[in-house]
């Protein structure tokens, strides 16, 4: 039997070839494996078990500094848990438990987990009604609110709403909804002004600079819309209130700058 003999340079790169291939294949393997893993393990405890893993007594600190709660809460950033939500993917029941855990992170998380097909009128008041700091109220608005079908009927619910953090989720959902929903025509947007120069006489800092922050945003989404904000502005500089005299100065400056007119003018 005569032994087959490959030419040296063609033996190394077909040696090379089929090792190349055989590490792609090990590696994809493997990714799918920890893949497959992956998604076995997140369950409340291994999820709660890595928050827990990534807590900085530092940040902690930080946040007080920036009137954030600090109870029940691990200093976990923002991006970290953006990450963390993209890895488990939409999980209404593990958001929901999430959101009990009554960890500070975990209900940022639950906002960004939860499917917003999922989310009841029921689910959105009881969550409102525990908002203790203006970063989960934020969050759960812009990620998960301002998504579901009830976003209009909140934000004008509970802008009337006496509790702060309420208060302040019906103005932020006001802003968000102007920002992501591309869809809404100017009158839908429109309705929201009268009820901004309601809000604007709360002295409360989480409220009067979220009843700011909707009528930028109104007022940044086109110039018929611009024209509408600022005339609200106006108006609402006129009332006798330290807050809403702050809330006009600020937005006017923003809503007649060149900056935005540009923008709006190039849209």
């Amino acid at each position: 039997m005569h032994e087959v003999v490959i030419p040296k340079p063609l033996g190394n790169k077909l040696y090379i070839q089929i090792l190349y291939s055989a590490d792609r294949l090990r590696h994809y393997s493997l990714k799918r494996r920890n893949q497959s893993s992956a998604r076995k393990t997140h369950t409340f405890e291994t999820v709660m078990e890595g928050l827990r893993s990534h807590r900085n007594p530092k940040n902690i600190a930080g946040m007080a500094r920036f009137g954030i709660s600090t109870k029940n809460t691990y200093g976990i950033s923002v991006p970290v848990l953006r990450a963390t939500a993209k890895e488990i993917g939409k999980d209404h029941i593990l958001a929901g438990k999430l959101w009990s855990s009554r960890v500070h992170e975990a209900r940022i998380l639950a906002s960004m987990i939860d499917d917003p097909a999922l989310v009841t009128e029921q689910q959105m008041d009881e969550w409102a009604n525990e908002f203790d700091s203006w970063d989960v109220c934020d969050q759960c608005c812009g990620n998960l609110f301002d998504k579901t079908k009830y976003a209009y009927e909140k934000a004008l619910e509970w802008s009337g709403n006496d509790r702060e953090f309420v208060k302040r989720a019906g103005y932020a959902l006001m802003a968000y909804l102007a920002v992501h929903d591309v869809n809404a025509d100017d009158k839908t947007l429109a309705q929201f002004l009268p009820i901004i120069k309601k809000g604007s006489d709360d002295q409360r800092n989480f409220v009067k600079k979220s009843v700011n922050w909707a009528l930028r945003q109104i007022g940044k989404r086109n110039l018929q819309l611009n024209r509408m904000a600022v005339k609200t502005a106006k108006e609402i500089g006129e009332l006798e209130s330290k807050s809403a005299k702050w809330i006009a100065s600020d937005a006017l400056r923003e809503l007649q700058s060149e900056t935005i007119l540009s923008r709006l003018k190039n849209d």
